[in-house]
């Protein structure tokens, strides 16, 4: 079968996906777009994939304009024309897509309903009410227009798919809402490459190359994006300034980061330190240099947004820190297995307490930690979920 896999962000466990698949003698090209900043998985071939497996980068003609709404719009729509090209020249029997904007999704959807080609979409987030949410607040009435179309566009797409793939039960009631037949839903919960992500000691290369493998570390790593609040790490910075042997680590780029670069400055905090995306190769590295991991989810995502970054901290055998709605997957989650501690958006206070509380308390760190392991060891069976896939593309063919 030849399937074609794109992850507009270039997940790490949606590559793994694509690996998986390959060996199982499927050939499989796998498609993200290299003009959208955030950190990657392993998007390059290595010596052991099969020769069924290919990976290729998208990139636009221009720097992406993430912040300029009407800019980033005929982006969008160049990178849907640029997404069809690839599938026409690659003729793929299935195609899933995942974490794609809406206007090239849309383009690609017509592509292949036009083509005779199976559509999977692979529901990361639910992109119209974070976009109807977020242009409602910046434009008022036209903004509830523009967001109100969006809304109406991706039920539309989810209507017209062949399978629809979720990642959290939560999202089953807004389908519901829209009218699409269970029987087109799959639920398969996001994992993290468990194989790519082994667990290191804090004494390490890139610890010693950083000077942090003799202090006590409490990082974010990741996306800061509006869906985030990079003051809240600042305030944390500011509130552990005199404790000598802790530094907070931001490892991020774009505009969280550079707000927490330019008030690192104005604060002169130099026991908070701000470094690029790191390699996908070193993150094992990085997060072993942690001893407190932290995740934020603004309040209005709800259970519309499932950072996946947690699922990868679940990697490392290191406790969490969450300020994420107390209804969202990930804390669920996090409070179910006893992996960390769970604080709700804008509860500031509380989420410094727990900072000292973790910070205090090596103990409660060493307990989290070893939950946290056992879990991704337990759940993210690569072999185990690509069954699950192979499942649904057997079910599509009968369909």
């Amino acid at each position: 079968m030849r399937i074609l896999i794109h992850d507009y962000s270039g997940h790490p466990f949606q590559v793994q996906l694509s690996r998986t698949l390959a060996k199982r003698n499927h050939e499989v090209l796998h498609l993200y777009c290299s003009s959208f900043q955030t950190p990657r998985g392993i998007v390059q071939k290595v010596d052991t994939d099969s020769d069924d497996f290919s990976c290729k980068a998208i990139a636009l003609s221009r720097p992406f304009e993430k912040y300029k709404f009407s800019k980033r719009i005929f982006q969008e729509i160049e990178y849907g024309n640029l997404l069809v090209k690839e599938v026409e020249k690659f003729k793929p029997d299935i195609l899933i897509s995942a974490n794609n904007p809406l206007d090239p999704q849309r383009i690609l959807l017509k592509h292949c309903k036009k083509n005779n080609i199976k559509f999977i979409f692979w529901l990361q987030d639910i992109y119209g009410y974070a976009i109807n949410k977020l242009l409602t607040k910046k434009l008022s009435i036209i903004g509830r227009i523009i967001g109100s179309y969006y809304v109406r566009s991706e039920m539309s797409m989810l209507r017209q798919s062949d399978r629809i793939i979720i990642i959290s039960e939560d999202f089953f009631n807004i389908l519901k809402g829209a009218k699409i037949p269970k029987d087109k839903i799959k639920l398969i919960q996001n994992w993290a490459p468990l194989d790519e992500l082994k667990m290191q000691d804090k004494d390490n290369v890139w610890s010693r190359k950083h000077g942090l493998h003799d202090k006590l570390c409490v990082f974010y790593t990741g996306t800061l994006g509006l869906k985030h609040n990079p003051e809240l790490l600042v305030n944390i910075a500011l509130a552990l300034r005199d404790q000598n042997h802790v530094r907070i680590v931001v490892v991020s780029e774009g505009l969280g980061a550079d707000f927490v670069k330019t008030k690192k400055e104005e604060y002169k905090l130099d026991n908070l330190i701000v470094l690029d995306f790191q390699p996908f190769e070193l993150i094992p590295q990085v997060m072993g240099t942690a001893d407190i991991l932290i995740a934020i989810l603004d309040k209005e995502a709800g259970v519309y947004s499932v950072p996946s970054k947690v699922l990868t901290y679940h990697c490392a055998g290191r406790p969490l820190l969450l300020s994420v709605p107390e209804e969202n997957l990930a804390a669920r989650l996090v409070e179910r297995f006893e992996t960390g501690i769970v604080v709700p958006p804008d509860e500031n206070d509380r989420f410094l307490t727990a900072v000292k509380k973790l910070i205090g308390d090596g103990g409660l760190r060493q307990k989290y930690g070893k939950n946290a392991r056992r879990y991704a060891e337990s759940t993210f069976d690569i072999e185990k979920i690509t069954d699950k896939f192979e499942e649904i593309f057997r079910g599509m063919g009968e369909s």
